[in-house]
């Protein structure tokens, strides 16, 4: 297959080349439209009873969404403003759609008790079109806008996701900006000439362009978080990059020994084009783990990253050969070095860690626990608009809010379905859970019940009254949907189906692994290291954003908790990343160990040959996540910190010192194999083709 594709990408390099350019087209033109379809809801599940309650309310509900205004900054008793705020409630109740618009200074608890601010709160009517919502939306936050008061913010159900969605589309192009001048600089110093410099780039454009474009397919037939389109374009930006690294690298040695570009080409994608097949496939396996899960969220999240993880690795396979087919000869070899210096600090460190390695497991393994102890206190929660950066909409309405009401002022209810034939004693206990609870009739004969939790919307005292409710209604047709209780069900669901997402990881991985190498221990060798890094990486993220140290150093804040998307987002990807590097030292390794046959020698010949790419790779991604984490996203610094963390605990610690110290314990046993699976193996793995073999090793 790969020497197929080496092929078409030689023979035809410009139709290859025109190709991808009509995608990077449809990308950037279609695929950008992903911005206007963003949602802000991240915790359905379906299936759960808060969505069961949910849909239920869609039908016969005839309320719809709303949004909520805040007017701040004067003295709200102020005649010409109270004037002005009646004239716009007056006049928002005649738009279209509009179902109700309190008057706040004849509605109780809508204006501050220090006189400073008030709130207008706005209900849609339910049924709407999207067309027609949208509309009313916009001439609803348009009028009220129109008050002359020093701060009229607005904000809210479908105005949050457009908000939100306009406030990514800048975070993204900022971290463009940001990561790819000093990507170029990176590589420049990597390669020496900028011909060589900028094809990575090239290839990190197209994984954008691809990121928006399945991000935009999914938004057709799910819904698309707002933090999927800054996930998604870090790691296609940042994989594209490792990808082209890699090869690039390869195709500078191989025209140490070949002037023929061409043959060159091919020579590097059945060596390099190797690795990056198997690294794709390994973290799209990795990203598999996510639908294991039915949440949306989860789901959309690991089939679009998974998308554009092969958009890169098919870029890399075939873009990338048909540049350097057309352009290659005009890149120079890498330069030959004498015997033994090349690479070779990075032979020191493995030599010192195989001949230390015992020293180096007692010490690295307890101080990699030490960093993953913060795990066991993990807590996860949806978060309010504290987790949105202080510029935002949102954030500024929830501030003013909380600087001028009571605590909970706002706070997403618990809201209680009572459906038709519920007992009315039943009823009455709910109803007794809050001293405010408020009650109004459906249609059908059923009611609703809205039950105001202390505190935050998804902290512990609106998750305990969702239990309460739940265990006092018995076998009445109740059902308790909201905020709160879509936590309690998606935490419910974590529960119970991560153990099987980590089995199906953990399983492909292993496959994988063991059709790379041919080795059933090497997997499990990789696998433990792995979770070694990932857990000292996750136990800094709980320990800055929990717990909140140093969270201030990167523009953020404790919050006692991490984002419900958070921790399995870094869980797949940062274990996807770490097995990029593990099959790059583990190439060279096995092309030297086919060589030599000596097995220390072996591993000791993959740290030289492969650390520098592995270095140079792990620093490029931290470039990326950095670059994305200037947006102040709390989710999206979560995310960026612990893949960045991973990333390079992972290709100093666990690669440079606890892969040689492992290897060399393990010696000749780490290529075992049962003899029925050495059997399989050597008729069906994949490897590169006998008669380069021999070739490819000498570089």
């Amino acid at each position: 297959m790969l020497s197929t594709l080496a092929r078409a990408a030689t023979r035809r390099p410009l139709t290859i080349i025109l190709l991808w350019v009509l995608f990077l087209l449809l990308g950037f033109g279609l695929g950008t439209g992903v911005f206007g379809r963003l949602s802000d809801n991240v915790p359905e599940v379906p299936g759960t009873e808060s969505e069961r309650a949910a849909q239920y309310l869609d039908r016969v509900d005839p309320t719809g969404e709303s949004i909520t205004a805040v007017v701040a900054g004067t003295a709200v008793s102020d005649p010409g403003l109270r004037e002005q705020v009646e004239r716009a409630v007056a006049d928002v109740r005649d738009i279209a759609g509009v179902a109700a618009a309190p008057d706040p200074y004849r509605t109780r608890g809508l204006t501050a008790a220090d006189g400073k601010a008030l709130i207008v709160p706005v209900t849609f009517k339910g049924g709407l079109g999207d067309d027609a919502e949208e509309k009313a939306v916009n001439a609803t936050a348009d009028r009220i806008k129109q008050i002359d008061a020093p701060e009229v913010h607005v904000s809210g159900g479908p105005l949050l996701g457009k908000q939100l969605g306009e406030r990514a589309q800048q975070d993204v192009k900022n971290a463009e900006l940001i990561s790819l001048p000093v990507v170029l600089a990176l590589l420049l110093v990597v390669f020496g000439g900028l011909r060589a410099a900028g094809l990575p780039l090239v290839i990190a454009v197209s994984g954008i362009a691809g990121a928006f474009l399945a991000l935009f397919g999914f938004s057709q037939v799910t819904d698309i978080s707002v933090y999927a389109i800054q996930v998604t374009t870090m790691l296609g930006l940042g994989l594209a990059v490792d990808y082209a690294l890699l090869m690039l690298v390869r195709f500078r040695e191989e025209r140490r020994t070949t002037e023929d570009v061409v043959e060159a080409v091919h020579r590097t994608v059945a060596a390099a084009g190797r690795t990056v097949l198997f690294s794709g496939l390994t973290v799209a396996v990795c990203l598999t783990g996510l639908l294991v899960f039915p949440s949306v969220f989860l789901r959309s999240m690991g089939l679009a990253v998974a998308a554009v993880v092969a958009i890169d690795m098919l870029a890399a396979l075939t873009l990338l050969p048909a540049l350097l087919a057309k352009f290659g000869a005009k890149i120079a070899p890498a330069k030959t070095r004498p015997e033994g210096e090349e690479g070779r600090f990075f032979a020191r460190v493995a030599r010192f860690s195989a001949r230390r390695r015992v020293a180096v497991l007692a010490t690295v393994v307890p101080a990699l626990l030490v960093l993953a102890l913060p795990v066991t206190g993990m807590r996860i929660e949806i978060g309010d608009a504290t987790q949105l950066p202080a510029s935002t909409e949102a954030r500024q309405l929830y501030d003013t809010v909380d600087t001028h009401f009571p605590a909970g002022t706002g706070v997403s209810p618990v809201t209680v379905v009572l459906k038709p034939g519920t007992d009315s004693a039943t009823a009455d206990r709910i109803r007794a859970l809050s001293p405010t609870a408020q009650s109004r009739a459906l249609p059908d004969g059923g009611a609703v019940v809205q039950l105001q939790p202390s505190g935050r919307v998804d902290g512990k005292e609106a998750t305990d009254l969702v239990s309460r409710v739940r265990d006092l209604r018995g076998t009445e047709p109740v059902q308790v949907t909201g905020q709160a209780a879509r936590l309690v069900d998606f935490r419910a669901m974590l529960s119970d189906r991560a153990p099987w997402a980590a089995l199906t990881v953990l399983a492909g991985i292993f496959v994988l692994l063991f059709a790379f190498t041919g080795s059933v221990l090497i997997p499990l060798r990789t696998i433990l290291t792995t979770l070694l890094s990932l857990g000292a990486a996750l136990g800094v993220v709980v320990w800055v954003f929990q717990d909140g140290h140093l969270a201030g150093a990167l523009g953020a804040e404790g919050l006692g908790a991490l984002s419900l998307t958070a921790p399995p987002l870094i869980v797949a990807i940062a274990f996807g990343l770490a097995m990029d590097y593990e099959l790059f030292i583990l190439a060279r390794m096995r092309e030297a160990r086919h060589l030599t046959g000596n097995d220390q020698e072996a591993v000791v010949t993959g740290l030289r040959r492969s650390g520098r790419v592995v270095t140079c790779a792990a620093l490029l991604l931290a470039v990326v996540f950095g670059a994305f984490m200037t947006g102040g996203f709390s989710p999206i610094l979560q995310i960026g910190l612990g893949l960045t963390l991973a990333v390079l605990i992972d290709a100093t610690v666990v690669r440079m010192l606890l892969v040689p110290a492992t290897m060399t314990l393990l010696g000749r046993r780490a290529w075992w194999a049962p003899g029925p699976l050495r059997q399989a193996h050597d008729r069906f793995g994949l490897r590169e083709e006998p008669a380069e073999q021999a070739e490819l090793v000498n570089h």
